[in-house]
């Protein structure tokens, strides 16, 4: 069965080469480019993970996974941090927040698709 990812990040480039890279996987691809925008996915409908950007406008990602993980259908799904932020304290607010894991920008595509992986079901 086709896995679906959601995919949250204001950066337009940053959309189209994760896309990319998902479909070129046989992912179904949903793209959000805010927090506020992404919600709009979360609609009962199927999503096996979510992959958010940190800095956006409207709804930030730890505003976004802090409200997903609020659903109770969406609860247990896993969320990667696409992030530019190295920072441990960053870091530590997102796992908190509920954060699966997290992928530094820019990332290698083979990497992004080994972590998403380990974390989907």
């Amino acid at each position: 069965m086709e896995k679906t990812i959601l995919i949250v990040d204001d950066s337009e480039s940053i959309r189209e080469v994760v896309s990319f890279t998902l479909e070129s996987e046989g992912f179904k691809v949903l793209v959000g480019v805010d927090g506020k925008d992404a919600l709009k996915f979360l609609n009962g409908d199927n999503i096996d993970l979510i992959i958010t950007d940190l800095h956006m406008p409207v709804m930030n990602g730890i505003e976004l996974i802090r409200e997903v993980r609020n659903m109770d259908t969406y609860s247990r799904v896993p969320i990667l941090f696409l992030t530019t932020e190295s920072q441990t304290a960053k870091k530590m607010e997102a796992k908190e927040a509920g954060a699966t894991g997290w992928i530094i920008k820019p990332f290698v595509p083979a990497k992004l698709i080994a972590a998403i992986n380990k974390v989907i079901r």
